[in-house]
């Protein structure tokens, strides 16, 4: 498939914009399942495309490393079992801009824990791209916002989950990372093991609270089987696939980085929608776009 041709820094812009889009879907979304539920059916939703493509390519038993497995399946279990989780319950408690703002810090950390356990040194550059992007995307999402967008009271628990799933993500990525570089895995078959672990992550802790029957119930709710069908296609068969694309192709801390500009793709969406796009928020853009270019263009 084409999508596996694309270098990684433009397939984690392409997966930073795709997730913008579904994240609008999300908070729709988001007021009426919870974020078990939610993170558990467009997982399978996902999971349905992923199978599709995969028999149209003809590619069902692929020979795969059992040690890149092993670090994808645990990426899976980290990153989007445990980490969408909390980034859904952080939206939920404090808003999307604020969640966004703890999210921010997934790229340093994922950089960092790369280095440390990967040997991926970054040169000055690169650093000074993943400082100016982390800038930009705080500039914007840190700005202040109308009560009525953001009803949602700050609490130490919402922060704790915010935290919680930046970990998660900047975890999940450089064990995708581990498990991709230098191995023959295909980003499509490791974005199938990271989903299909984190759903197992899910249906164990839905289990264990008794709730097994909630996500059949939500999809007899009027209309969300289509948005939720969209959004799933949208952020997380194809986003991920290129994220992971994004993994095996560009050291972690730069893939991070530009996955996280998705704030930023948010701004137009918005505009479109008809809020008023201010004048620090484009500044906060020209800004992570002048990261962006030392990221693609000399990092």
């Amino acid at each position: 498939m084409a999508i596996s041709g694309l270098s990684g820094e433009l397939a984690a812009l392409t997966a930073a914009f795709l997730w913008a889009i579904a994240t609008v879907l999300f908070g729709r979304l988001g007021k009426a399942l919870p974020p078990l539920v939610l993170n558990l059916l467009k997982g399978m939703i996902a999971i349905a495309f992923i199978g599709l493509t995969l028999l149209i390519r003809a590619d069902i038993a692929p020979a795969l490393p059992a040690r890149a497995v092993g670090w994808l399946v645990l990426s899976g279990v980290i990153g989007i079992g445990l980490g969408d989780t909390a980034y859904f319950a952080a939206v939920n408690q404090l808003g999307a801009r604020r969640a966004l703002l703890l999210e921010s810090l997934a790229p340093p950390l994922a950089a960092l824990m790369a280095w440390v356990g990967l040997q991926e040194a970054l040169g000055a550059i690169a650093w000074g791209g993943i400082f100016l992007t982390l800038l930009g995307v705080t500039w914007v999402i840190s700005e202040r916002v109308p009560a009525a967008s953001e009803h949602q009271a700050v609490s130490w628990q919402g922060v704790a989950w915010g935290i919680l799933a930046a970990l998660g993500q900047s975890t999940g990525s450089v064990l995708s990372r581990a498990g991709l570089a230098d191995t023959p895995v295909d980003p499509l078959w490791s974005s199938l093991i990271r989903i299909g672990s984190g759903l197992g992550v899910l249906v164990i802790l839905l289990a264990g609270r008794g709730q097994l029957q909630d996500p059949v119930k939500s999809l007899r709710i009027p209309g969300i089987l289509p948005v939720l069908t969209l959004t799933a296609f949208l952020g997380t068969y194809l986003a991920i696939w290129l994220q992971q694309v994004a993994f095996k192709q560009s050291p972690a801390g730069i893939a991070q980085s530009l996955l996280a500009t998705s704030p930023l793709f948010v701004l137009p969406i918005a505009a479109m929608l008809g809020d008023r796009v201010s004048g620090r928020s484009i500044l906060g853009v020209l800004v992570a776009l002048g990261g962006v270019w030392l990221l693609v263009g000399m990092g």
